[in-house]
């Protein structure tokens, strides 16, 4: 909890208010984007386009996710054909997680989608606040947790 002013600790209640309702929005408009597409496998999806492929254990350290509820998501992923698996060129026991065209199609469209939703929300923002709020976000996000913190 931040210490100090009742200001600050009120901020910090209201951004922990507003970032759970934007969690919210997030996961309710992923259905409206791609109906097969849920928030998770979108994110997963954007993942392994950004990486090139990885291993499944990479995503469920990533994430820090159970492997299980990895390997649920990987497996819906690959019987819908979005997702397949290869062996790595550089370890053949290893498997890596590659996206299919079919994969890169779906990702592609709903990325296009979700840009211009966050073109339409934010197009009366100025450039100045829309800079210093991407540069919060980008902060806020970078922030990790010190190995022993429980």
């Amino acid at each position: 909890m931040v210490r100090g002013t009742d200001a600050a600790e009120t901020a910090v209640e209201t951004i922990h208010r507003e970032l759970t309702v934007f969690a919210r929005r997030a996961r309710a408009s992923a259905g409206r984007m791609h109906p097969e597409l849920s928030l998770v496998s979108y994110t997963l999806l954007g993942h392994l386009e950004e990486s090139g492929g990885c291993r499944a254990t990479d995503l469920a350290q990533h994430y820090v996710l159970d492997k299980s509820t990895i390997s649920r998501q990987v497996t819906a992923l690959e019987r819908a054909g979005l997702i397949e698996r290869r062996l790595d060129p550089e370890d053949h026991r290893v498997q890596v997680l590659q996206l299919t065209d079919a994969g890169r199609r779906i990702l592609a469209q709903v990325t296009e989608s979700r840009r211009a939703a966050f073109q339409e929300r934010l197009a009366d923002w100025p450039a100045e606040d829309l800079s210093r709020f991407a540069g919060y976000l980008t902060r806020y996000n970078a922030w990790t947790p010190s190995p022993d913190a429980a």
